[in-house]
């Protein structure tokens, strides 16, 4: 059974230390981060069971949010407490986001040399490459019949016609209310073994959740307030897996013109190539953006903020997981919510093609081919990103 929330906080340095190294090796995204981590913290370490692996996984591919991150979250949670479950999430982000800081400050004088150039554009190409393939996996996954491919069409249908945050919030309740009237859930698994938090620490956690929420839903403007609740609020609406933070981010940095389209890009080819997961993008995205403070501190608000809903909600839907899970207008409303968020992605994806990444026909061949590595050859995300770097610098 697992360690409950009164775990020795001398577990802590433990804890980091493990997911520090997942965090350091843990290519691939978040289905293959869910595989190591059961490797190492199931088989190896044995710090908790299969079956109680099986239920935080399964809460935390319910929730909005980074699931692999909530999923460590939770485990050093219970492991160690609140410190534990800190110390795995700085543990397993870290090493990737430093990896983007440091980027954010190399990008732009890197940009002004031929060879620089020519690496952020490819990272560009293999971005566009890489969102096509979510699109089609996802789009397989989430839609197999005709009512969630239609849904996932007029979803694509909205954003185009109402951009930005207005248009993704009507999309996530047109899928919810749609599941819950058109969809039917597969039946519900028995009970697992119990997940020991308190009802009280939960209730607070969503109390919290849905206050910054509801705020960061009002704040807009310049400033670190209003680049905290651009990112809080990206992190708070993601359905689906991470590379639904694209359009939401999108519409939330780069339409107010708080980065560059190009820079954008740049930053998401590269968060392909790194070890842990994918919503360590927002340090590049913080310290760059113009409409906070930039740099490191810039970096650090993006991050948390982009983290805390996920974090907040997978601590407070714990002790209720139980209940949730068996009830079927909640499963049905999450079937909805997965097919509209591919529409999401689509219109994230067409975003990319006609932006102005793809300067001629070389860069077009240089995608296709990406994309094609990966869906027919299964190439692994950082090989393809590193050729796509290599034959924008040739072509």
């Amino acid at each position: 059974m697992i360690q409950d929330q009164h775990a020795p906080s001398s577990r802590t340095p433990e804890i980091f230390k493990a997911f520090l190294k997942l965090g350091l090796t843990s290519f691939g995204g978040p289905i293959a981060h869910l595989n190591y981590f059961r490797k190492d913290l199931v088989e190896t370490r044995a710090w908790l069971t299969q079956a109680d692996y099986a239920a935080i996984l399964s809460l935390c591919q319910f929730l909005p949010g980074p699931a692999s991150s909530q999923t460590g979250f939770c485990i050093g949670l219970l492991r160690g407490g609140w410190t534990g479950g800190l110390a795995a999430w700085a543990g397993f982000t870290l090493p990737s986001a430093a990896l983007m800081f440091c980027l954010a400050l190399i990008a732009a004088p890197f940009n002004h040399s031929w060879l620089g150039h020519g690496i952020l554009h490819g990272l560009q190409l293999a971005a566009i490459a890489i969102v096509a393939q979510a699109v089609l996996t996802m789009a397989k996954s989430f839609c197999p019949d005709a009512p969630r491919k239609i849904l996932a069409i007029i979803s694509l249908l909205i954003v185009l016609i109402f951009s930005g945050t207005v248009g993704q919030l009507l999309v996530l309740i047109i899928g919810a209310l749609t599941g819950i009237a058109q969809l039917t859930p597969p039946p519900a698994t028995a009970a697992d073994t119990p997940l020991t938090i308190t009802r009280r620490h939960g209730q607070l956690c969503l109390y919290v959740f849905a206050t910054i929420l509801i705020l960061a839903l009002l704040i807009h403007g310049h400033g670190p307030i209003a680049l905290f609740a651009a990112f809080y609020r990206a992190g708070a609406l993601v359905f689906g897996g991470g590379h639904v933070v694209l359009p939401l981010l999108h519409a939330a940095i780069v339409k107010p013109g708080w980065v560059a389209q190009s820079n954008f890009l740049t930053g998401y080819g590269a968060a392909q190539a790194m070890p842990g997961p994918l919503f360590t993008f927002a340090a590049y995205l913080g310290a760059i953006a113009t409409a906070g403070p930039g740099g490191l501190l810039g970096a650090l608000i993006a991050l948390i903020a982009i983290f805390l809903p996920g974090l907040l909600l997978a601590a407070g839907i714990l002790p209720f997981w139980h209940a949730l899970k068996q009830n079927t207008t909640i499963a049905a409303a999450v079937l909805g919510l997965n097919a509209s968020v591919v529409g999401l992605l689509a219109y994230a994806l067409l975003t990319l093609i006609f932006s102005n990444a793809i300067h001629n026909i070389f860069d077009l061949a240089i995608a296709v081919i990406g994309y094609l590595a990966l869906t027919l050859r299964q190439t692994p995300p950082l090989t393809v990103v590193a050729a796509c770097a290599l034959a924008a610098i040739i072509f």
